[in-house]
């Protein structure tokens, strides 16, 4: 069924609305997954904080056009369903990943991180990063790491200086008496 210019219109307006506030736009050919399959993954990314649409490829690049982002060739190639993260883009990415292993019918066409085009290979290399939770602890962990080590050896120069202190005043101590 064609869809009026008013609606598509409106489609492409939503799409840049979308595009220009998301973190990263990652593309997938669904072609095979029941309805079912494409339920669960969407509620599984809804959960992630990220959006699954189906959308037409001429919308889409309008859509990024008009939300000044690149526009990856090969997201345009075949029917097209766009992950749209608003929040971390590691576990959307994994889960995507993870669909693309274990279904072979589905698979990653790249997209858009930031400002920048990446391929498939790049997904799933976003899939193995850890997660936004951890990365900031490791950075904690990291910057907690010298400040311990500072503590511990100005902790040392104390102590020593206490305990040479407490011997001077033993020395002193049998000459008083």
């Amino acid at each position: 069924m064609a869809i009026s210019k008013e609606k598509k219109e409106r489609l492409v307006s939503d799409y840049q609305e979308k595009f220009s506030r998301s973190k990263a736009i990652l593309g997938a050919d669904y072609r095979g997954l029941t309805v079912v399959q494409m339920g669960g993954l969407r509620n599984e990314l809804r959960s992630q904080g990220c959006e699954f649409l189906v959308a037409k490829n001429t919308l889409i690049k309008l859509a990024l056009e008009r939300a000044g982002l690149p526009v990856p060739e090969s997201l345009l190639e075949g029917p097209t369903a766009i992950g749209v993260c608003y929040q971390d883009i590691v576990v959307p990415a994994k889960t995507l990943a993870n669909y693309a292993k274990e279904m072979e019918q589905f698979s990653l066409k790249g997209g858009v991180l930031g400002r920048s085009r990446i391929g498939p290979e790049d997904v799933v290399t976003l899939s193995n990063l850890p997660s936004r939770e951890v990365l900031v602890a490791q950075l904690l962990g990291g910057m907690q790491a010298p400040m311990g080590s500072l503590v511990g050896t100005l902790n040392r120069v104390i102590q020593g200086l206490a305990n040479v202190l407490n011997a001077r005043a033993g020395q002193l101590k049998p000459e008083a008496a």
